[in-house]
């Protein structure tokens, strides 16, 4: 969430969260106050997800605008300060989280877009892990929406993924024989005490604790539903390729998950724009040459869910485009911070270009302005 005026990022969830009360779960609170998640419905087809999504946004944006606010979906919001943006109020798990955590949850001002799955059973989403694994940091680079952090170019696409990866539990998932090690495992980490219950399993890809379905969680927030819509097409596809190779007796990888870890760095950093590592040849190549060659290895999955169209046009169109991350950048160097959130705002509201703002101060009185300053789940 961000003041419509400055673009700063807020803490004002409860009063966002108050005006969306009447749709039910659709919204719910996060860890910081800065940050609202928004939940879609089940759908079977990419045009359901895609209405459910839009749908959700324009409510969400009505209710942002009614108290001042706006909503943008990325990573990171380019403007936020530490120390700002407190933990939920009122909710003790968030509250034993932000004491056992301390900085990492003082500094948990991101965000991501997570993708539900449905697998036939928990063995099955378990040994699916390593066969979908490699290809995670993929579905990364299409996502990467946060190159800002305080107020500073990182370096990164994906400054978020840094953050995230810090946490104790977070990174790429390991492998395992079926369900009953893994929640073995489970068990073995809460027993430790170094983390406080089985959602605190932060792997990028993991089975969700509570639904029959495999979590995508690798991916920034995207401004764009278009790639929302495009991530969750190749997981489900990913999922379905994942479970007939191992039906015909396939394996998954070699556990050296040292590579894994280095190709989300690799995607964290370079976005679409640069190359990530080719997850067959264990290569670098050209981040569009192996976007493509995900499609042609997922071409029989997403045919089956009648997705293969509608998923390669939106895989070029997001070469295309580059990724939000560039956009940003682009935006940014073009005038200010404020004109790239006003390029993530206009993302997200599904605007071909940013709304006119009010005449800017004068550089002189922006530059002191700025001085005092230092945002999907789909299943």
């Amino acid at each position: 969430m961000i003041d419509i005026e400055s673009g700063q990022s807020v803490p004002r969830a409860g009063a966002l969260l108050r005006a969306v009360e009447r749709y039910g779960d659709t919204f719910t609170g996060e860890l910081p106050l800065s940050v609202v998640e928004s939940n879609s419905g089940v759908h079977a087809t990419l045009d359901g997800l895609f209405a459910d999504l839009t749908t959700t946004r324009a409510r969400l944006d009505r209710a942002a605008a009614s108290e001042g606010l706006a909503v943008v979906a990325a990573g990171t919001a380019p403007l936020a300060r530490l120390g700002t943006v407190p933990t939920a109020d009122g909710d003790p798990r968030y509250a034993r989280m932000a004491d056992a955590y301390r900085r990492l949850a003082d500094e948990q001002l991101i965000c991501g877009v997570h993708v539900h799955a449905d697998v036939p059973d928990r063995d099955a989403a378990v040994r699916a892990l390593c066969v979908i694994a490699p290809w995670l940091p993929v579905l990364l680079a299409l996502s990467a929406s946060s190159p800002y952090w305080l107020g500073a170019d990182t370096g990164y696409a994906s400054w978020r993924t840094m953050v995230w990866q810090r946490w104790p539990t977070a990174g790429p998932p390991g492998c395992f024989a079926g369900a009953e090690e893994y929640d073995r495992m489970v068990g073995e980490l809460v027993g430790s005490g170094v983390i406080g219950d089985p959602g605190m399993i932060y792997y990028d890809l993991r089975p969700s604790a509570h639904l029959p379905t495999l979590e995508l969680r690798v991916c920034d927030a995207c401004p764009r539903v278009e790639t929302v819509v495009l991530i969750a097409a190749l997981h489900r596809a990913l999922v379905t390729d994942a479970l007939a190779r191992l039906d015909a007796g396939g394996s998954g990888c070699d556990g050296n998950h040292a590579r894994l870890r280095a190709a989300t760095w690799r995607a964290a950093r370079s976005g679409l724009e640069g190359e990530l590592v080719d997850p067959v040849t264990r290569r670098p190549a050209p981040a569009p040459a192996v976007v493509r060659r995900m499609l042609r290895r997922l071409r029989p999955a997403l045919e089956a869910h009648g997705d293969w169209e509608a998923v390669r046009s939106l895989a070029e169109e997001a070469l295309a485009r580059g990724s939000a991350a560039e956009r940003l950048r682009t935006a940014v160097a073009r005038e200010d911070l404020l004109a790239g959130v006003d390029r993530l705002l206009a993302d997200t509201r599904g605007r071909a270009r940013p709304a006119a703002r009010p005449p800017r101060p004068a550089a002189k009185d922006r530059a002191a302005r700025d001085d005092g300053r230092a945002a999907a789940g789909a299943r």
